[in-house]
C-alpha cells in the first residue's frame, strides 16, 4: 500500500508501487539486508576536498564525469555512514545509467580521516549543506542541482530546505527515512529488537569520538592542544547506552547546543517542513523500526511543493523488492525517475 500527497501532475506517479520482496516483508529484515547481504556496487570515487569557512573540511566523491548542463545529485548520508554505505553506492551507480553526475558528501569526520575541529556532524548540521550547495552551484552553474538524503542525511536535508527558502539553489530534493522527531526517535530506537540498532550506532559514534580525542592527542601544537582540552569538558563517554545520553554529553556540548532537549528541539527537520519551496518528494515506511507511526508528518504540515510517499512496509532505507535470489531496490530505481520527471529530462 502507497499514500500520495499529490502537489503537481507533472510529477509522475512510481513505475509501480513498491512491493516488498517475496518473504522479505518484515521491517528489519528490509532494514538489515542492504548492510549485510548486499554486494556493494563497485564504482569509481574521484574524491575533492571542500574547506568550510571555520577551518574544518567535507569530503566530495565524484562519480561521471560533471559537464556543462548535465544534472548534479549530491547525495548525503546516514549516521555512521559514508560514500561507501550500499545506499549511496547504490544510488550513484543508478544515476550513471541515466547518464547523471553524482557527488556523494562525507559529513565532517565521515570519510575515513578525522575531521580537524572538535565540533561533529550531527542531525541539524545544515550549514554544512548549505556550505556544500554553494560550492557546487558555483562551480556548475549551469547545471540542475539536486539532491537526496537517507535518514540523518534527509532530516538535514529537509530542514537546509525549510531554512532557504526560495534561496536552496537545488532543483528539487528526495528525502528517505526521514528521523522526523529527534526526540521520539530516540525513544523509539530504545525499543523491542530496534535496541540492536542503538547498540550498533552508539559503539560507532563513541568511537568516532574517541578517534577525534586521539587526534588532538597526537597533536602537539597549541591548536590541537587547544581542542583537546575543549573536548575533554564532554562529559564521560563511559556507561553511555542511549541516544538521548549521547547527544547530550557529546553532541549537545560540541555543536552549541544548550543540552539535548535544545538540540532536538532546534534539529528536528518537522519543525521546517512548511517553508520548504523547493520540489520534494519524501519517501518514509510506517513500519519503520527507527520511527514511531505518530512522529511521520501529517498532509497539513506540508508546504504545497511537498510530496510524502509512504508505504505500509520498507523499514529503515530498506525497500527491498523483485526476490531473495534476485533483489532489487525501490529507492535506486524511484528517486531518479522522480528526479528525471521535473522537467529537466523525460522520465
Amino acid at each position: 500500500m502507497r499514500t500520495t500527497v499529490p502537489f503537481s501532475a507533472s510529477h509522475a506517479l512510481p513505475l509501480k508501487s513498491f512491493t516488498p520482496a517475496l518473504g522479505l516483508g518484515n521491517p528489519h529484515v528490509q532494514t538489515l539486508w542492504g548492510p549485510l547481504w548486499r554486494t556493494k556496487p563497485a564504482i569509481e570515487h574521484r574524491r575533492e576536498r571542500l574547506w568550510l569557512k571555520d577551518g574544518d573540511f567535507l569530503d566530495l566523491d565524484w562519480h561521471g564525469t560533471p559537464s556543462a548542463h548535465a544534472p548534479v545529485v549530491l547525495v548525503l548520508h546516514g549516521l555512521t555512514g559514508s560514500s561507501g554505505s550500499h545506499y549511496v553506492l547504490g544510488l550513484q551507480n543508478a544515476l550513471a545509467a541515466r547518464g547523471w553526475t553524482s557527488v556523494a558528501l562525507n559529513w565532517r569526520g565521515c570519510s575515513g580521516e578525522p575531521n580537524l575541529l572538535t565540533r561533529s556532524y550531527h542531525s541539524g548540521a545544515s550549514e554544512d549543506l548549505a556550505e556544500a550547495v554553494a560550492h557546487l552551484r558555483a562551480s556548475h552553474p549551469l547545471a540542475p542541482l539536486y539532491a537526496a538524503g537517507y535518514s540523518l542525511g534527509g532530516n538535514v536535508l529537509l530542514k537546509y530546505l525549510g531554512e532557504s527558502g526560495p534561496d536552496s539553489g537545488l532543483q528539487g530534493a528526495v528525502a528517505v527515512s526521514v528521523p522526523f522527531r529527534l526526540d521520539q526517535c530516540a525513544d523509539r530506537i530504545g525499543l523491542g529488537f530496534s535496541r540492536v540498532y542503538q547498540a550498533h550506532f552508539m559503539r560507532e559514534m563513541l568511537a568516532y569520538v574517541k578517534d577525534k580525542k586521539r587526534r588532538f592527542q597526537l597533536d602537539s601544537q597549541h591548536e590541537g592542544l587547544a581542542r583537546l582540552a575543549q573536548l575533554g569538558s564532554v562529559k564521560a563517554l563511559s556507561k553511555m547506552r542511549t541516544f538521548w545520553e549521547f547527544d547530550d554529553r557529546v553532541t549537545a556540548p560540541l555543536n552549541g547546543y544548550l543540552n539535548v532537549d535544545d538540540y532536538y528541539r532546534r534539529a528536528s527537520s518537522r519543525y521546517f517542513l512548511g517553508a520548504i519551496q523547493t520540489p520534494t518528494l519524501i519517501i518514509q515506511s510506517e513500519d519503520d523500526p527507527f520511527v514511531f507511526r505518530h512522529s511521520i508528518p501529517e498532509a497539513s504540515e506540508l508546504s504545497a511543493c511537498t510530496q510524502l510517499e509512504l508505504h505500509s512496509k520498507g523499514g529503515h532505507v530498506g525497500f527491498l523488492e523483485g526476490s531473495p535470489g534476485k533483489p532489487a531496490y525501490y529507492l535506486e530505481r524511484r528517486i531518479p525517475q522522480w528526479l528525471a520527471a521535473l522537467g529537466h529530462e523525460s522520465a
